[in-house]
């Protein structure tokens, strides 16, 4: 892993404002989610990134070495990579604007840098790449926002690790 403090200042300063300049119409470039479901699905990924809600391991042991070596790895989630905790459909989004979902997420954001400052040796059960801890975290988040903005036709650039 490269660059965690850079990833963690990404995920708490700039994702967001990032956000804040997608159309909430912005075409996709795959998957079925539009940006306000997409950014809702950010919001419950960065909750269970702290542990809110708990969930159990669903990866067979046998393939967690594997998908732990993926997580360290600077290769990126493939476009429509499955999910077996989501549904068929995308959820109805559950905020009342592009805005209020961007603002939600932040404060996820905010709140799993908290639950990592209080709790300095916290482990978190991600059900797809087992237990976590704080730079697994930040790396799981850090592809998963950086394959979601991909998905709405955003790029890094020299600025981003």
């Amino acid at each position: 892993m490269i660059n965690l403090v850079k990833k963690a200042r990404f995920l708490k300063q700039e994702f967001t404002p990032i956000l804040q300049r997608v159309s909430p119409d912005a075409e996709r470039q795959w998957g079925k989610m539009n940006v306000q479901q997409m950014v809702e699905h950010m919001t419950d990924a960065v909750a269970m990134a702290y542990g809110n809600p708990v969930h159990e391991l669903v990866t067979p042991e046998d393939r967690l070495e594997k998908m732990q070596d993926f997580l360290k790895s600077e290769k990126d989630f493939k476009p429509n990579t499955p999910n077996s905790l989501l549904p068929e459909e995308p959820r109805a989004t559950q905020q009342p604007s592009l805005r209020a979902a961007i603002n939600e997420l932040q404060e996820e954001i905010n709140n799993f840098f908290n639950a990592f400052d209080t709790e300095k040796k916290k482990y978190v059960m991600n059900p797809f790449f087992g237990e976590l801890d704080y730079g697994m975290s930040i790396q799981l988040l850090y592809k998963h926002a950086w394959h979601h903005l991909r998905q709405f036709g955003i790029e890094k650039d020299a600025h981003h690790v």
